[in-house]
């Protein structure tokens, strides 16, 4: 099957006002199949004339959609789920072809997003902010959430689909209007996406499409007409676009980086553990902000934990995510597939022990961006690999004495998205959730990835800002609450 957004000579879209429309910049990058390295379409640049027309059409469409009943609103979401659901196999190979995760792990991806729009369906609800009939003598007073106007999305590559359903649902159910800047790297697959926006039904200039590089980016961050900004990234953007935006009077949400553990205590169930280990590190090819990829192993149990990983880790087999039977695809890029090779060359420079080498990989049929499953025992915490987020399937063992050590290690970490626990302590599970310094925590499984009905969490250097993604929160970031107060004293 060929998606339907593919095509000789295609070029990527803005979708503005309710058409569609080709980017007007001359520069631009081709989007390319990391797996087969074939030029799927090309991307050009947005100039600030595509941006400052958006930004007009979304100003112009937020001031009849603020004021549309809230009921309504929800009808084109609805909508949206039903054509995401009928579309979710072309939306998964597309996603495949342009972004080299493996089919399940696309089509997991993609579920997750539809999750997001099922819970912006029920905004009516999650808008309610309350009401005290005499809060005081003769005073009724009402708390109400309003719509902001024009919000902002800018997106990573490494979930294209899940994250920008995180913040499109919840910013139009709420009565905003909203953009989206997806990443240049995959951008096809959100092209899909908002065609399927187009077909359910959002009125024109509520929801558009705004491609570009960083020039894009900060013309949207210092735009007088956007109210806010949801960004995901890595630390050193994250913090540019918070501090940038907010310093031009805008709210911000902006998820950066991360470096999450995982910890096995001496009486954790090794086998499971190692399992899911695997999956937590190397998923997405190791490109995704909740990868567990630093293991605090205790003393007593690290050898035997060490020899189930590195089996576990020898199993895995790369490919072409749309073949059968592959269980890591290919990296983004060439630039990150170099990335990835220098932090596995860095952890052999430091002393780490290799005990699995995912260079010396090799897949059949294709010339990808393809790296293997890399395995490193005897890592300490100062170690670069042990730091620094490199977003590749690389595992590092570190040993501890106990517990306590085990929790020091992960606090240590500048960073805090997420970290796990294998135990059968509910002692130690019941410390790991208070002591740990990290906003998604997971016990006895490998990922820590909140439902769409939950918060996204994020502490320390992995979160800029107040309100996270998902959930409640998303309704608190895209509004804001006042309070009616009211009089009516008795005339009789």
């Amino acid at each position: 099957m060929i998606p339907k957004t593919l095509g000789e000579n295609s070029e990527v879209q803005n979708y503005v006002d309710g058409a569609w429309q080709t980017p007007s910049s001359a520069e631009g990058q081709p989007v390319v199949n990391p797996a087969t390295r074939e030029e799927l379409a090309y991307l050009r640049y947005s100039r600030r004339d595509d941006l400052d027309a958006a930004v007009a059409a979304s100003n112009e469409a937020f001031e009849s959609w603020r004021s549309t009943a809230v009921e309504e609103r929800v009808q084109p979401l609805f909508r949206l789920k039903q054509l995401l659901d009928e579309n979710i196999e072309e939306l998964t190979e597309l996603l495949v072809m342009e972004h080299g995760k493996t089919r399940a792990e696309a089509r997991g991806e993609i579920r997750r997003g539809i999750q997001n729009v099922e819970t912006a369906c029920g905004i009516p609800t999650m808008m309610q902010a309350g009401n005290l009939p005499h809060a005081a003598p003769n005073i009724d007073e009402t708390a109400v959430r309003e719509p902001l106007g024009t919000f902002v999305g800018i997106t990573p590559f490494n979930f294209p689909v899940m994250i920008s359903l995180w913040f499109l649902p919840h910013a139009v159910a709420t009565g905003n209007s909203f953009i989206l800047k997806p990443s240049e790297q995959d951008p096809l697959v959100t092209q899909r996406i908002y065609e399927l926006v187009d077909e359910a039904g959002f009125p024109d200039g509520v929801v558009q499409l705004v491609h570009g590089g960083p020039d894009t980016v900060n013309a949207m961050l210092e735009h007088d007409g956007i109210e806010g900004v949801s960004f995901v990234g890595s630390t050193p953007i994250a913090r540019h676009i918070y501090e940038t935006a907010a310093e031009h009077g805008k709210r911000v949400q902006a998820q950066g980086g991360a470096k999450n553990h995982i910890i096995v205590t001496e009486s954790a169930d090794i086998d499971y553990a190692a399992e899911k280990t695997v999956t937590s590190a190397c998923a997405c090819a190791g490109e995704r902000c909740l990868s567990n990829d630093v293991m605090v192993i205790e003393e007593s149990v690290y050898d035997e934990f060490a020899d189930a990983l590195e089996a576990k880790t020898r199993e895995q087999t790369v490919g072409y995510g749309l073949d059968d039977g592959v269980d890591i695809g290919a990296i983004i890029s060439d630039d990150h597939l170099e990335t990835v090779r220098g932090y596995i060359e860095s952890g052999v420079e430091e002393g780490a022990e290799l005990l699995v080498d995912g260079r010396e990989v090799t897949v059949d049929d294709y010339d990808g961006t393809f790296i293997g499953p890399t395995l490193f025992g005897e890592v300490t915490p100062d170690m670069t690999i042990a730091r620094e987020e490199h977003f590749g399937p690389i595992m590092g063992l570190v040993r501890v004495a106990d517990f306590d050590e085990a929790v020091d290690v992960v606090n240590r970490s500048e960073f805090g998205n997420a970290a796990s626990l294998f135990t059968d302590s509910g002692h130690k599970a019941n410390r790991f959730k208070h002591e740990v310094e990290a906003g998604n925590l997971g016990v006895n499984l490998g990922t820590a990835a909140p439902m769409a009905y939950f918060s996204f969490g994020g502490r320390k250097d992995s979160f800029f800002g107040d309100l996270h993604a998902q959930g409640q929160d998303m309704v608190n970031f895209y509004t804001d609450k006042m309070s009616y107060i009211e009089r009516w004293p008795d005339q009789s």
